[in-house]
């Protein structure tokens, strides 16, 4: 009987232990974010699909990765009744539990308007013309003519002479007959909520305007998208212009080839010695306006510059993560700079022997 008795509970422990494992992998996997490449494509569920095929259909796109898990989890914990018909943009990364979240809401009248870091209001007015077509057609000239009412930052930026910088970068979602003003309207409000009253005063205690710092924050946003790198890069504009020396960053150069219309996707030796205000290379100063969207991230580093020493910085190419090297010394800042221009040398040439291939 005693032998009986154990074995029975071996066979329970093994269960537990079995549910226990099961249960572990089961919520590990419904909860782990995956990354697509779907993002700005629709996915239709057609009415009538079951909840498994569903989920096979998700993972044949590439939303799901593991569907064994995710069918398990709707089956013991969600409510397959809840799923519905329409058609879907999905996020990236994105888990399954979020995925059936989606579903259970539906996303059939919503289209995602995704805006990242560092776009300019010229980017930001082709995507949009992109994700939401009117009729009758407006082109992306009208929308950026739009950006030109700065009544909604008024109360921030008195002085501001287009909403530059005041869109916020981040993932939305409208109705698929949202109109521009409205789409330009949201974005606005977005940065309103990061933008904190007490750094309109912390910037004045800086010597600055509110304009100024979210100027500032652009060109540490374009410069550099690691996090711990922008209160050193806001220290060495601090430096330039202490110093009187032009901040030479070329994504100045890009926006004023935005602006006038000729961006092709490299910055040529016009765009270089073009005689704009907002050319960093030529003029001194900062410009009259930010060049790109920004985040809380580069506001705080504008507002909080680090003291350092240093004048220049290059792309730190022996990590190759986004990262620079910075320099106190021209001379060894040339030292960089030729490390980076062989470097960029070696990656045009093997760009174009792929594209002979």
């Amino acid at each position: 009987m005693k032998r009986f008795v154990s074995f029975v509970f071996l066979l329970f422990a093994l269960a537990v232990i079995a549910i226990a494992g099961v249960s572990y992998w089961m919520f590990s996997a419904v909860n782990k974010p995956h990354g697509h490449t779907r993002t700005a494509d629709y996915i239709k569920i057609e009415k009538g699909t079951s909840p498994r095929e569903i989920i096979a259909k998700l993972t044949i796109e590439g939303i799901i990765v593991n569907p064994s898990a995710t069918n398990l989890y709707l089956r013991v914990f969600g409510d397959a009744g809840k799923l519905q018909a329409g058609e879907y943009q999905f996020e990236s990364p994105i888990s399954p539990l979020q995925v059936l979240k989606e579903l259970e809401k539906g996303e059939s009248q919503t289209t995602k308007l995704v805006i990242p870091e560092g776009f300019t209001r010229f980017d930001i007015a082709k995507r949009i013309v992109e994700k939401f077509p009117q009729n009758p057609p407006v082109d992306d000239k009208a929308i950026a003519a739009l950006m030109d009412d700065v009544s909604p930052i008024r109360d921030i930026a008195p002085t501001a002479k287009n909403l530059e910088g005041f869109m916020y970068p981040s993932t939305y979602s409208f109705a698929k007959d949202a109109k521009p003003p409205e789409i330009i309207k949201a974005m606005v409000e977005q940065f309103r909520k990061f933008w904190k009253p007490e750094w309109s005063a912390q910037a004045r205690a800086l010597g600055r305007t509110p304009l100024e710092i979210v100027t500032i924050a652009s060109l540490i946003e374009t410069e550099t998208s690691v996090e711990a790198e922008r209160p050193i890069v806001a220290g060495i504009i601090n430096n330039r212009l202490a110093k009187n020396i032009p901040l030479g960053i070329d994504q100045t150069n890009v926006y004023i080839a935005k602006m006038m219309g000729r961006w092709d996707g490299t910055i040529n030796r016009s765009d270089l010695d073009v005689d704009s205000p907002y050319n960093t290379r030529i003029k001194n100063g900062i410009p009259p306006g930010p060049i790109s969207s920004v985040t809380e991230s580069s506001i705080r580093a504008a507002l909080n510059p680090q003291a350092n020493d240093y004048i220049f910085y290059v792309r730190n190419v022996d990590a190759n993560d986004g990262s620079h090297w910075f320099y106190s010394s021209a001379a060894e800042f040339e030292k960089g700079k030729a490390k980076y221009q062989q470097w960029l040398e070696k990656e045009r040439q093997e760009k174009r022997e792929n594209s002979n291939q």
